[in-house]
Order: structure tokens, then sequence, then C-alpha cells
């Protein structure tokens, strides 16, 4: 740990509505793949710690579940990360996608943020308009100003999280607004997830990307065998799970031709991530309403008190 004076360090929470591109600004801060990214509303579900280590300071970034109406157990359990990730953080980012303008949805958040004084509780704060990159440049500064409905945002910014646009500025601020502190973590800590979590998403991700509309809210992984192996693959067997037989030939695919293209994306990524040769396994099976089911949503990992 780094307790040299003059050392900063804070959490910096990510909220916005789904699908807004919170993912996308943390991978591009970290310059890592750590959050998995995809078309699909709500492809994050747990708050996942992206840590930033440099020589004079650390930022712990809390990505969080896009913040939505919850109709299941797994909803409740992703609006509890991302309210809370908010309460605790010393300084919050909050996006809203520049191609929707500012929606019924973002002005729910904005309430919900008042309501729990996350602005004024916090030490900085801004609203990103993301997507600007898709833009035209004489209809950003409209935007800007219909942004300012949002009142006790220190910063309004426009950016491209997908480009880097406007980013660095947005470093800048954060790292002046961070108050002294000791790092939280080791230099070489990237997350507080582990390998088996990262692995379990990124073929998650992998279902996302290759499979239809009626599919990815009900896709869940298991990570069962993660076992290295001196001098050959790391085999991993993991096993996605859906809720409906329909969805199953889905992923299976003629002949397993889509099981087989989703493992292949999926080895590639996993290969990237922990830089060496993978051997990967995967098998489908149904769990009927499994993110109604309490058991279930616990044993793959989320929110304790469910």
């Amino acid at each position: 740990m780094n307790n040299d004076k003059g050392f900063k360090s804070g959490y910096v929470a990510i909220l916005g509505k789904p699908n807004v591109g919170k993912s996308t600004l943390l991978n591009y801060f970290l310059k890592e793949k750590l959050a998995i990214v995809s078309e699909k509303p709500q492809t994050t579900r747990n708050a996942i710690l992206g840590i930033l280590t440099q020589d004079d300071y650390q930022i712990i970034f809390v990505d969080t579940p896009g913040m939505h109406k919850p109709r299941t157990q797994l909803g409740e359990h992703m609006m509890r990360s991302a309210i809370s990730a908010g309460v605790d953080a010393d300084a919050v980012i909050f996006i809203i996608d520049a191609l929707c303008g500012i929606t019924a949805a973002d002005r729910h958040i904005f309430r919900m943020l008042e309501g729990k004084n996350v602005l004024k509780n916090c030490r900085w704060s801004t609203l990103l308009i993301n997507k600007t990159d898709a833009l035209k440049k004489e209809d950003i500064l409209p935007l800007m100003k219909q942004c300012s409905e949002f009142a006790g945002f220190n910063e309004y910014i426009p950016v491209s999280a997908q480009t880097g646009e406007n980013c660095q500025q947005v470093m800048q601020e954060l790292i002046k607004s961070l108050p002294d502190g000791p790092a939280y973590y080791p230099k070489e800590q990237l997350t507080d997830k582990n390998e088996r979590f990262v692995v379990a998403e990124l073929i998650r991700e992998a279902v996302l990307k290759l499979c239809r509309e009626e599919v990815p809210h009900s896709v869940a992984v298991e990570v069962e065998t993660f076992k290295d192996n001196p001098g050959r693959k790391t085999l991993i067997q993991s096993t996605v799970f859906l809720e409906r037989q329909a969805q199953k030939k889905i992923v299976i695919g003629k002949s397993g031709t889509m099981l087989k293209a989703i493992g292949t994306a999926a080895r590639k990524e996993i290969e990237v991530f922990l830089d060496r040769p993978v051997y990967l396994e995967l098998r489908v099976k149904i769990q009927n309403n499994w993110r109604r089911d309490t058991a279930f949503l616990r044993r793959l990992g989320y929110d304790k008190n469910l």
C-alpha cells in the first residue's frame, strides 16, 4: 500500500440507464477489456471494480448495472448495486446517450440520485453526453443546454467512450477531485473479481453478440472447472444456463454450429485476458425462471441479501 504524502485515491461510480456506454468508458480508462460490452441492454449485472493505479493516484472505478425498473429478483439486485455504488462514491459519472437525448428514464435516475443526496455528498460529479461521435457537431450544443435541467453536476461534458474524445478531460478532472489517501489495492491488481468471474462474463458476451434478441436476458454462465496444466492448455469447463427449450435450440444451433461459434469467440477473448492458451468446453442447460430463483442467484454469486 502507498501511504506517501500527496498520493490520491478514491472511488468513482459510473451510473446511467442500460446501454449508454458505461462499460465502454471503463474499458477505455483502464486500457484493458475488463467489462463485457454488447448492444443488448442490461449487459452488466454486477458492480465491477476497475482499478487504475499510477505513481501518484489510484482510481477505483465502479461500473454499475444499468438503472431500470426491476421486474425480477435479478433486476432488484442490479438496482441495489448501482444505487449503493453512487451513495458510497467519492465522485460520480452519470452518462446519457447523445443519440436518445434526455429520456424519461434519465429523469427518473436523476430523481433517484437527488433523493439519495448522491450529488451533494460526493466530492465531484459530471454528466457525460456519450456517443457524440455519431452526432453532427451543430447538434451537440443544444443537447448540452438541454442537460442543464439536471442541476447539481460540476461538469457537463460531451464525450465518445468509443473513440476517447474528451475522455482525457474527464480523467484530469477526476484526478483533481480525489482526496489524499492510500492505495487500497496492489499496483498490479486490475479488478476485485477473480479470473472465473471474468471468464464467465466473456462467455456470456459471446452469447449476447452471436444470438438473437429473445436470448440475452435469460443467459447465465457458470464456470465449473478452471484448471491450469503446466506445459498444456488451461482447461475451462462451463455451463450456459437458459430459461426455455427454444432458447437452448438457438444457442446450440443446427448441428451445434452456434455453440461452436460461441466457444471460438469466447476462447479468443479469454486467451487475451489470461495471456495463455485455453481449452474451452461449453454445455447448455435449462434452468427454469432462474432470474426469479433466489437460491440459484446466490449460487451464481449475486446479492447475498436476496
